[in-house]
């Protein structure tokens, strides 16, 4: 560690920061922010007074992360833990503030950035994980797009399809990840499915409550994933399910497919079986090769990897994975399940080990060192 900043780490320091951020659980983020950012900067250019500024930076990044996550609850507050069904009546300001930051000043990548992180409460490591790349250059395109926007007027709103590919971000995140958005994110879609006429709309509403329906059985009762094949599926909720089914068969009606109907239609296929043995995979496969067509997504092709392997079989899956970069999230975790499937528990179990290591939220770790466990104690 530097130097300097061992010299101004002091009790003294220390304790100043612990007791501004007494009680607050983003106190200690900040903290080691502060000393992220002083090994990166003061190598180049040391600050005159090392310790007063530590305690600013830590102090201003305690500051940004409270006001992220006091907007966060108060959006929450607004909706009821389960979105209730049927079309909304209003638009309120938040899906208006939605469209404001996808300006056309703006890339589309940038724009869902910022959006996300200004109005939808992410952090810029979870914004960094939904887009496959580095935090650090996360960060640096969410500082461009704020510098871009602050120069602009906000009388030219975004498009529609940055604006979904947000609302599909937050649900992902709420759904699976640190903060729960998912209701929010039902609850806007709704009020842009009622505001606008648009196939891929519905489809995306389809794909929310689809989802969104499997909930309940998605957590055992110790707080570990259950995996689909295992969910209890009369726990499912089936007014959500036909909700989400009709909505999306009137956009496919329409015959202008979209990756949102795609995945909805996958979606669909699921909650559709009475069982997990009862799925039907090969028409799964179809919707994926559909999916792909429409993304060229390296993720889709990875979960296509997984329906060939139920479809045609392990090897079949494992040749399809073969074709895919190992760097991929969930790559390692994918070649687990498949190796397993054919048998090859020693290879499953060390990459169950691997996967665990690489997973980008605790339950998902959790589960992946259970499944290690689980083999390497029948060997």
């Amino acid at each position: 560690m530097d130097e300097a900043l061992l010299r101004a780490l002091t009790p003294e320091v220390l304790g100043v920061l612990v007791r501004r951020g007494a009680g607050f659980a983003p106190a200690e983020d900040a903290v080691q922010d502060a000393l992220v950012e002083a090994l990166r900067v003061w190598p180049a250019d040391p600050p005159r007074d090392p310790k007063g500024w530590l305690i600013t930076v830590a102090w201003r990044k305690f500051l940004d992360a409270t006001r992220a996550e006091t907007a966060r609850r108060r959006r929450e507050d607004l909706v009821d833990v389960e979105p209730p069904p049927g079309p909304a009546s209003t638009v309120d300001d938040t899906l208006q503030l939605y469209f404001l930051c996808a300006h056309p000043s703006l890339t589309p990548s940038s724009a869902v950035a910022l959006t996300l992180r200004a109005v939808g409460g992410l952090t810029t490591r979870q914004i960094a994980q939904a887009y496959l790349v580095p935090e650090a250059t996360m960060a640096q395109r969410i500082s461009r797009a704020k510098h871009t926007v602050s120069r602009v007027r906000f009388d030219q709103p975004g498009d529609v399809a940055t604006v979904l590919r947000v609302l599909y971000l937050v649900f992902n995140e709420g759904y699976s990840g640190d903060v729960d958005l998912a209701a929010e994110a039902i609850r806007l879609t709704r009020q842009l499915a009622a505001a606008i006429d648009h196939p891929e709309v519905a489809g995306l509403l389809a794909l929310m409550l689809l989802h969104h329906a499997r909930r309940p059985s998605r957590i055992a009762p110790d707080g570990s994933l259950v995996p689909l094949a295992e969910q209890d599926r009369g726990r499912w909720d089936t007014a959500a399910i036909a909700e989400g089914v009709g909505i999306l068969q009137a956009a496919l009606a329409r015959d202008r497919l979209g990756e949102f109907q795609a995945q909805a239609a996958i979606a669909a296929l699921h909650a559709d079986a009475p069982s997990a043995a009862e799925t039907d995979w090969v028409q799964i496969v179809e919707w994926y090769d559909e999916l792909a067509r429409l993304t060229g997504s390296p993720v889709v092709r990875l979960n296509r990897a997984v329906a060939v392997g139920e479809a045609d079989g392990p090897r079949a899956g494992l040749a399809a994975l073969a074709e895919l970069d190992e760097s991929l999230p969930r790559y390692t975790a994918v070649a687990a399940y498949l190796h397993e499937r054919d048998g090859d528990l020693v290879t499953a179990a060390r990459l169950y080990a691997e996967a665990a290591q690489k997973a980008l939220n605790l339950a998902e770790r959790e589960h992946l060192t259970r499944q290690a466990a689980r083999l390497n104690a029948h060997q």
